[in-house]
């Protein structure tokens, strides 16, 4: 398993709607402190912002502008990821490092072989 650091926002308690960018943990825990000599650029692993409906445990995705619009009143990915770092609160995360099928037995068994047609007709 690889370990990694996210920023989650939630716009409302209620709400199951998360909003999320990776960050460089060591780099996002100074900047919060106050060190904004630090760019941005350096804080975030990417301007990318990742949005779950379902709460922590949902698949992450990507929200449309009009989404973002709503709940930041922009979707300028700056603002939008200065928001979430300003308001957010910072989790360590983990993720599988390959995925395999559940069942390698029984792989192929869609498949179908013709052979030489014999009983089906002739040549």
């Amino acid at each position: 398993m690889r370990t990694f650091h996210k920023v989650v926002f939630k716009p409302d308690s209620q709400s199951t709607d998360e909003f999320m960018v990776i960050v460089n943990g060591e780099e996002y825990k100074k900047w919060i402190k106050g060190d904004k000599t630090i760019p941005l650029a350096d804080v975030v692993d990417s301007f990318d912002v990742f949005h779950t409906g379902t709460g922590a445990q949902g698949i992450m995705g990507r929200p449309s502008k009009q989404l973002l619009d709503t709940v930041f009143d922009s979707h300028k990915d700056v603002d939008v990821v200065q928001h979430i770092l300003e308001r957010g609160q910072l989790q360590t995360a983990t993720h599988k490092e390959g995925y395999s099928t559940t069942n390698d037995a029984q792989q192929g068994q869609n498949s179908t072989s013709k052979g030489s047609g014999a009983g089906f007709g002739g040549r």
